[in-house]
């Protein structure tokens, strides 16, 4: 799968594109059924909610579940990548944000480039996200908020609070944008919430500004996010790197699979 031209144009004007109900409904069910098989998995990679034991993230999937080990190759979601980015991609960090019904969390706004730079060493940003809606996103449920074109001004903050928030990883609180900074950009960028079926997926850029509001409804808004990262632009770490469930260690170049990842699950090692 390509994008068009004008898709393409899209997500480099705005610093994201959206691709409504690309999965299909079975498939979502495959990858809900995955995610729900994962988050038992016991271990530092599963994240809870502050207080509670509520999961509010689980990160490398793809290492655990074939069903996910398939989805970062599948051609209607690597291809894209790749002509936005380079032939030669692999997947830096997989997590799906799991925001629960009555009470999930806010995501605070930031950019998600200058935490990778901070934490991993990455050289640029030479990264491109793609966000997988497994269940609806509405109005209601904590959609990702956008602040389109935000990506071409480059990083507005340099470093990291004082106080991390997360021992297991970098949470956008340590890096938020300070109130004025957010008031600034919205009065320049405006802001926009892609919204669609499950299934859909939203590609978006590593500097675009972006963040969430709590989840009040009775609906959860599970969103898997892989980052690609071009194989040239490999981690500088200036001390430990961080673990290998935040940071994934095997950089060779992902290739497309000859079918969906639906279709090739047998043949497709996690």
């Amino acid at each position: 799968m390509r994008l068009t031209q004008q898709q393409a144009d899209h997500y480099d004007a705005h610093g994201f594109l959206m691709l409504e109900s690309l999965l299909d409904a079975e498939e979502v069910e495959i990858l809900r059924a995955a995610f729900e098989r994962d988050a038992k998995v016991p271990g530092p990679q599963v994240v809870a909610e502050d207080g509670g034991t509520e999961v509010r993230a689980v990160y490398s999937s793809h290492q655990r579940q074939p069903e996910y080990a398939g989805l970062i190759r599948d051609p209607r979601i690597l291809e894209p990548v790749q002509q936005l980015l380079t032939d030669d991609v692999y997947v830096y960090q997989f997590k799906i944000n799991a925001k629960p019904a009555f009470g999930g969390d806010k995501w605070a706004w930031h950019q998600d480039y200058l935490a990778w730079r901070l934490a991993d060493g990455l050289p640029a940003p030479r990264q491109v996200n793609i966000g997988v809606f497994l269940d609806d996103v509405t109005e209601f449920n904590g959609p990702v908020i956008f602040l389109p074109g935000s990506h071409r001004q480059g990083l507005v903050r340099e470093g990291r609070s004082a106080a991390a928030r997360s021992e297991q990883h970098l949470d956008p609180d340590d890096i938020s944008l300070t109130p004025q900074q957010l008031t600034e950009h919205v009065d320049r960028y405006g802001m926009t919430s892609p919204k669609g079926p499950a299934g859909s997926v939203v590609l978006f850029s590593p500097e675009i500004m972006h963040g969430s509001a709590p989840n009040m409804s009775p609906f959860a808004r599970r969103l898997l996010i892989a980052t690609y990262n071009d194989c040239s632009n490999l981690p500088r770490p200036k001390g430990e790197p961080r673990p290998e469930y935040v940071v994934c260690r095997d950089t060779e170049p992902l290739r497309p699979l000859a079918a969906p990842f639906s279709q090739t699950l047998g043949t497709v090692a996690a």
